[in-house]
Parts: structure tokens; C-alpha cells; sequence
């Protein structure tokens, strides 16, 4: 019996973000080069981000690609682009089918001429969909939004406040991350949505990203909802 069934409908988390941890590693054990497991994860994505959709989530978000993944070698970080760009350009049917309205989060003009583009003709395209949002966290590093944030806010002399901060973050709407879910086995954070995943239940799971499946994500999911989420109370 699928672990779906056991899943309370009731109390599905709002947003959940996804560290797709592994690819490399994934591709090192069967003698394939790391771009294999970037290519194998990307199915994995559209496999997760479908489940989500037809149980509820509301916001996905996932980390793409970090400010310090241009550390490596030109070899991947050019498949890598590559790879974001064609997908983006390549699966508008697959959000238009599932109704799921794309968005970014990330230093948009540290990236390539031409993903800028694709992002931006995509986010365009995708506005009106709205079954599930799905946030793609490209060129993305936590702390750099925060830097981001407080210089705008620095160039309006704003005061700021907890409450008002978010209107300076890349998009100002996104809800805070429920759950956090990393692949691969490491327990970190990465830099990843420091702001918004203050709050958010963690669950490390040492499964390698493109071997992460449906039944995986639901078991994510049923560990959140045993979870009591006090957010500092008693």
C-alpha cells in the first residue's frame, strides 16, 4: 500500500523546498560523468513537482542551482546552464498541462544573457497558472538575497522590520518554507532560504537525488506531519 494513503490531507505543508543533493554522486557509482545524474535529475524534478500538484502543495521550491556552484569546473557549470535553459524552453507544455505558474529566486543578472531571457520569457508565460507555484532557485545563495534585500531597502531609507524585510526579497509573496527536504545524505543547509526556512521542519534523507521517487517524497511528507510545530511557543 502506497504510503500516500497514510498522508492527512488535512495538514499537507503550504511550501516545500527541495536541496536536490547527489547527482555527482549518483553518476560517480555507475561510471557515468556528473552530468548524467544532472540529466537524470531533472526527470526526478518533474516527477516531484507533479506529486506535489495533485496533493495540494502550494509553493515548491527548487534549489537549482547556488551562487557558489559556479565554483565548479567550466565543463558543468556550462552543461548546467545549458540544461536550465533548454528545460525551461522545453517544458512549457508540462506547465501548461498541470497548470503550475513558474517563478525565480536568485541574482537574475549574475547569470547569462540567454537564461535571463528563458527565465524571464518563462516566468512571463506561466503568470497565469496557478494550481502550484514552482520557484526555481537559480545563481540562488541565502545570504546573498539578505545582502540584496538590505541594499534595497538601504537605497529607499526604509526603517526596516521583520514584517516589512520581505517586501525586498525576490519575490515579495513567497510564503515561508514549511518543510525542507535534502537528498544525498548531507545535513546542511547550503545557504538555502535562510530567511524563509527560519521555521521549517527539516528532514535529511540519504537517498541520492535521482534515485528520490514518489513514494520517497510522500514519506517526507507523513515525517512533517508528525512534526510539532511550535515556532517558539509551548
Amino acid at each position: 500500500m502506497s504510503i500516500l494513503s497514510e498522508i492527512k490531507s488535512a495538514s499537507i505543508p503550504a511550501h516545500i523546498a527541495i536541496i536536490m543533493d547527489g547527482n555527482g554522486r549518483w553518476a560517480k557509482q555507475r561510471n557515468l560523468p556528473r552530468t548524467s545524474g544532472h540529466k537524470e535529475g531533472l526527470e526526478v524534478a518533474k516527477k516531484i513537482v507533479k506529486a506535489a500538484k495533485e496533493i495540494g502543495v502550494k509553493y515548491i521550491t527548487l534549489y537549482t542551482f547556488s551562487t557558489e556552484n559556479w565554483k565548479r569546473t567550466q565543463e558543468e557549470v556550462g552543461y548546467l546552464m545549458g540544461l536550465i535553459k533548454n528545460h525551461l524552453r522545453a517544458e512549457f507544455k508540462f506547465y501548461k498541462e498541470n497548470d503550475i505558474r513558474v517563478k525565480h529566486i536568485g541574482n537574475l543578472e549574475g547569470l547569462p544573457k540567454d537564461i535571463q531571457e528563458e527565465i524571464n520569457s518563462t516566468v512571463e508565460e506561466c503568470k497565469d497558472f496557478n494550481s502550484l507555484t514552482v520557484v526555481l532557485a537559480i545563481n540562488y545563495g541565502g545570504k546573498d538575497e539578505i545582502i540584496r534585500a538590505t541594499n534595497k531597502a538601504v537605497k529607499e531609507n526604509r526603517l526596516l522590520t521583520e514584517k516589512n524585510f520581505t517586501e525586498f526579497y525576490d519575490l515579495p509573496e513567497m510564503p515561508d518554507v514549511d518543510l525542507i527536504i535534502r537528498t544525498g545524505g548531507e545535513k546542511r543547509l547550503s545557504n538555502f532560504l535562510l530567511w524563509h526556512g527560519a521555521y521549517a521542519e527539516l528532514d535529511f534523507v540519504d537517498t541520492l537525488w535521482p534515485d528520490y521517487d514518489e513514494e520517497c517524497f510522500y514519506s517526507s511528507i507523513k515525517e512533517f506531519q508528525k512534526r510539532n510545530r511550535r515556532f517558539g511557543g509551548v
